[in-house]
């Protein structure tokens, strides 16, 4: 047995990096596509997102047989949604279900770190950012990860808007458009896989909208 088999953990960070930023009528989900355990790299192509409804998507970082987990439990909630009022999920009711079934797990928690984005009734973006209990909030744009210490500095430091103790409260958007907000999570990931080796090998995107779901790809660097 190596030394690293001796000192692993099935719960173990699998690392990774997830962003969310939402939009006047779009929300961007993007993860880069690296599994990692310690030093060693397990996969370079590995989807972080997971489409949970026509608008909605859930980005996780973590230990992802728990991410696996959860995607199954919430798959699978939501499809006896769909049986019993014959419609889907909106994203802000997912978002609850999410924070409720975390909650339940709360004494054994999933270690997953999640951020969940799509369109509302309105079809305005929203990004709903959670803890590993439960604990969500709206807001426009969040990270999770282990690059997410890196990046949501550089997000404050592009998207902040003034205190709401200040200057009436605005909606939890962002004014970019939407090609700019992918330029915008493409540039974070460039600037995180140059500091954090958990990330890196791959960036997807996923971009909802009015027209529906589609997804980018972008080369990381795979050192």
């Amino acid at each position: 047995m190596t030394k690293e088999q001796a000192n692993w953990s099935p719960y173990d960070n699998n690392g990774g990096t997830c962003v969310a930023i939402a939009g006047a009528d779009y929300c961007v989900v993007a993860a880069d596509t690296r599994m990692a355990s310690g030093y060693n790299i397990l996969t370079r192509d590995y989807s972080k997102i997971a489409k949970l409804a026509d608008k909605c998507a859930m980005a996780s970082s973590g230990f992802q047989a728990d991410v696996r987990a959860l995607q199954k439990h919430l798959e699978a909630r939501h499809l006896i949604y769909q049986h019993q009022h014959n419609k889907q999920m909106s994203t802000p009711a997912m978002a609850q279900l999410l924070s409720n079934t975390l909650y339940y797990k709360r004494f054994f928690p999933y270690y997953a770190f999640n951020v969940l984005g799509g369109l509302d009734s309105q079809g305005k973006g929203c990004v709903f950012t959670y803890d590993a209990v439960g604990s969500y909030e709206r807001v426009g744009y969040s990270s999770q990860g282990s690059g997410s210490t890196l990046i949501m500095p550089f997000l404050d430091n592009q998207l902040k808007s003034p205190s709401p103790l200040l200057l009436p409260a605005k909606d939890a958007v962002t004014p970019l458009s939407e090609s700019e907000a992918i330029d915008l999570v493409k540039t974070c990931f460039a600037s995180a896989t140059e500091r954090d080796i958990y990330t890196g090998d791959k960036l997807e995107i996923v971009v909802l909208n009015a027209e529906g779901t589609r997804r980018e790809y972008m080369e990381l660097r795979k050192d």
